[in-house]
């Protein structure tokens, strides 16, 4: 990637047109920000809420902003939008049936299609394999409109010839609006009368939730019907037109569009700012790859630094052991191979110590909320360097294990009498002969021991065992190796794996004083500060004793408890503890965000069951509630038998963090959005609390002042992105009070389902006008049930950081992810690209998920 550079001449126009890119946008001038539950302006750097700019100051801020752009862009003109589509296809995009989801396929690979399914029909498509052949993934949806298209060419059977598939096939992708609309009515229009009654809505309504799995929508099919003809039949003739449905679909589809008066102004600048961020290719290789490494350092330095300075100690604490057995009597006889076992023994000492250190979370969380030093050290990345530091381990034991037994050992057996006389005081006077005589002393015995438990604790610790990702290819007895449970007991097996490393260097051949015999050295202030944070959580745990207030399950099996807050329980939103259930395991701790505010007056986590533990731990309370209320919390104080539950904590995360940036990209994948969950309510905490202190007359400067330095958050944009409707029941109450509480439109809150349709196919467009029309009428959103409308598919990422761009120049954006891993990679070089090609920097931050 390459950084976008301008050439400043001494012009007043010039300089404006480059402020604008580097983000120095003057204050009188600002971009009408994105909205969703609301508007929320800022001035630039500073994202503060300022009073509404006339329509008049609006429409001047876009034609200088476009002005500067075209002169920096070097164009004469301004690309301007196609004003000869429709105001309909603008707003609907086409009313696609066949989408990008399906794989928008030529006709030459439908024919392809209809050839290979039909070589066995005498070249007649049957209907049941309409939906496979045009390649619409929704068979249901297909069916119907096999028999739309068909009631429409008058044909009769459940047949067609490849000529009446192609002409199905233009009818399907005709770019009309008017010509998809009238398929999408006749669609609904069973009957084919040119009019559409209560039951043929009520049938495409349960159609369309079906081809969404909205199955809370399927069930008010009804209702839905009954306030759809309230719409659209006013006068109770029992029927609706095409024109009323058009109506209708249009202001569902267009009220947002509407609310921003300049969207056409502001798309422009969209496309200019696309143009700028298309990467340019430097021909001069050497500049293209310095532009490249300098950019990864700057994105990349604490973890540059820290890694160098890991691998610098590695080389030399191996040079310096080669180089010292290089010149010991030993060398004559063994060779390099000695000097490789030995320098790779040395780095083993330091790397098991170290590999202590990164799951020290006590002190990891004491060094992030109480000193500097995260401004240097990337303490986010702790459970990375925990697993680098093991690569590190695995290929030293390699090194040290194959030189010894493949080298060293045969060689000692193999040596004449003169050349192993020297080395009688470290083998013995006598000459072993057999290999076994190594293999079963101590030495190699717990050397062997403690290869065989690393391999097992690697092996397990590895993502394909760990998250069970393999256990379906595992035979019967072999399938709880893939599992959690497997990894965490395995892996408790360091504390044998470091009891026999003393012992292995010990009993070390080559050196027989004491205070040369350093393993114990490397490893005692590491292990006793580990073994002092467990006996800090064993007494923590113990006396921190909590009570399940309320419970409730949950669709996608979520389990939530709210738990009583022990005394001096301080901890900030986005940090995480560990939970223990002794009805489950005595001895497992699993981490959780803990998704209640550092305000209120109790601990609250939502627990997924994703695995053993989490099932078994929802299994022990729905025993309790035989069976849980759905959505509904289940009262503590009336049920007695609520398991015994312990926790610990609380620990730092990266989203801790979200108060240092002015503006916060927060994004949930499913359950990834509890800690972003408790960072949404404490942004309305402390913006109330903010303005509180800003109406009170009294009150010293000081304290504001140390108010406004702990909390610079201003501007918070949250998405969270699941796959069904139900999940929304989880935080449903939540977004509701957000909303109801965000007076000052701080949060902008998006919710989006992947199971329905995107926003302009067939098949969600009729869920788009029910939610418009429901969401109007009831202020609900009928996809997730609460004050926030809710979007369709996937987002566009690219488009989010471009809008978050643009309203904020200047601006450092904190993004914060938590879920699966599938999202990083994406998440993190938008992050970098826009940082690097726009004037606002993204500093991207991934939860450990």
């Amino acid at each position: 990637m390459q950084r976008v550079s301008f050439e400043v001449k001494d012009t007043e126009a010039e300089k404006s047109s480059s402020e604008i890119l580097s983000g120095s946008l003057p204050s009188t001038y600002r971009n009408p920000a994105m909205e969703n539950v609301g508007n929320a302006v800022d001035d630039g750097s500073s994202v503060k809420n300022n009073p509404k700019l006339d329509m008049q100051k609006q429409n001047g801020l876009v034609k200088w902003f476009k002005k500067c752009l075209t002169m920096v862009s070097g164009e004469s003109k301004a690309p301007r939008l196609d004003r000869s589509k429709s105001t309909a296809g603008q707003a609907l995009k086409g009313l696609k049936i066949i989408s990008k989801t399906d794989g928008n396929a030529a006709w030459t690979v439908v024919e392809k299609r209809y050839l290979k399914i039909t070589a066995n029909t005498d070249g007649l498509l049957l209907r049941s394999k309409f939906g496979e052949c045009i390649g619409m993934n929704s068979k249901e949806f297909a069916l119907e409109l096999f028999d739309a298209l068909a009631r429409k060419s008058h044909l009769k059977g459940d047949v067609i010839t490849e000529t009446e598939l192609k002409k199905f096939w233009e009818q399907i992708n005709d770019k009309s609006f008017d010509s998809r609309l009238i398929t999408f009515f006749d669609l609904m229009d069973k009957d084919s009368d040119g009019r559409l009654t209560e039951d043929e809505v009520r049938e495409i309504i349960k159609l369309s939730s079906s081809a969404n799995h909205l199955s809370c929508i399927q069930n008010k099919a009804d209702e839905y019907a009954a306030m759809i003809m309230e719409e659209l039949d006013p006068d109770h003739m029992g029927y609706i037109m095409m024109e009323s449905l058009k109506k209708l679909l249009l202001q569902a589809e267009t009220k947002s569009v509407s609310t921003d008066i300049n969207s056409e102004e502001r798309k422009e600048l969209s496309d200019m700012l696309t143009e700028s961020l298309k990467p340019t290719r430097d021909p001069n290789h050497l500049r293209r790859w310095y532009c490249q490494l300098r950019f990864f350092v700057l994105d990349s330095w604490q973890r540059v630094w820290v890694i160098a300075l890991w691998l610098t100690i590695m080389a030399i604490l191996f040079a310096y052991k080669y180089i010292q057995y290089k010149n010991r009597a030993v060398y004559e006889v063994l060779g390099p191979c000695v000097c490789l076992a030995k320098g790779a023994a040395e780095t083993l000492k330091l790397n098991m110590a170290l590999i202590l250190l990164p799951v020290c979370r006590n002190t990891i969380t004491w060094l992030r909320n109480k000193t500097r030093l995260g401004v240097f050290v990337p303490f986010d990345d702790n459970l990375n360097f925990h697993k680098v530091i093991a690569v590190g381990i695995a290929i030293g034991v390699a090194i040290h294990s194959v030189s010894h037994l493949a080298c060293d050992f045969p060689l000692l057996i193999a040596a004449t009498p003169a050349e192993y006389m020297p080395l009688g005081k470290f083998f013995g006077e006598e000459q072993p002969k057999r290999y076994l005589h190594f293999v079963k002393s101590t030495e190699g015995i717990t050397g062997l021991v403690m290869v065989f438990l690393m391999v097992i604790a690697f092996t397990l610790a590895m993502p394909w065992f760990r998250r069970g990702k393999i256990e379906k290819k595992l035979p019967g007895p072999l399938k709880k190796l893939a599992s959690f449970n497997a990894f965490w007991y395995t892996h408790h097996l360091f504390v044998i794996v470091y009891i026999l490393l003393v012992l292995h260097g010990y009993y070390i051949y080559l050196n027989k004083e004491w205070y040369k015999k350093t393993t114990w050295m490397y490893l005692a202030v590491p292990v006793a500060l580990y073994a002092y944070e467990r006996l800090i959580r064993a007494f923590r745990s113990s006396i921190r004793t909590v009570k399940v207030l309320k419970m409730a399950a949950y669709p996608g099996k979520v389990l939530t408890l709210q738990m009583s807050k022990p005394t001096n329980f301080k901890y900030m939103s986005g940090q995480y503890m560990f939970v223990n259930c002794p009805a489950v395991s005595p001895f497992e701790w699993h981490p959780f965000s803990i998704t209640s505010t550092p305000q209120d007056d109790y601990l609250s986590v939502h627990i997924k069951a994703l695995g053993d533990w989490t099932e078994a731990i929802q299994g022990v309370f729905s025993e309790v509630s035989k069976p849980p209320p759905v959505g509904d919390m289940l009262n503590g104080a009336n049920s007695p038998r609520f398991p015994k539950i312990m926790i610990d904590g609380p620990y730092g995360a990266p989203a801790q963090d979200y108060k240092k940036y002015e503006v916060v990209l927060l994004i949930g994948l499913g359950i990834g959005a509890t800690p972003m969950i408790s960072i949404i309510k404490d942004i309305i905490n402390n913006t109330e609390t903010k303005e509180q202190l800003s109406q009170m007359e009294k009150g010293s400067p000081q304290e504001q002042q140390g108010n406004k330095e702990t909390f610079k958050t201003r501007r918070a944009y949250f998405y969270w992105v699941t796959k069904e409707q139900g999940t929304f029941d989880w935080f449903k109450n939540i977004m509701n009070e957000i909303a109801e509480r965000d007076k000052s439109k701080v949060i902008e809150l998006h919710n989006h389902c992947t199971s329905v349709y995107e926003e302009g196919d067939v098949r969600s467009a009729l869920i788009r006008m029910l939610q418009s029309l429901n969401y109007a009428k009831n202020g609900l959103d009928i996809v997730a049930g609460t004050r926030v409308m809710s979007h369709f598919a996937r987002p566009n990422w690219k488009n989010v950081y471009k809008q978050i761009a643009m309203d904020h120049p200047g601006a450092n954006v904190g993004v914060f992810y938590c879920g699966a891993p599938v999202l990083t990679k994406e998440l993190r070089q938008l992050a970098l690209e826009f940082t690097h090609k726009t004037s606002t920097r993204f500093s991207f931050h991934k939860e450990n998920f």
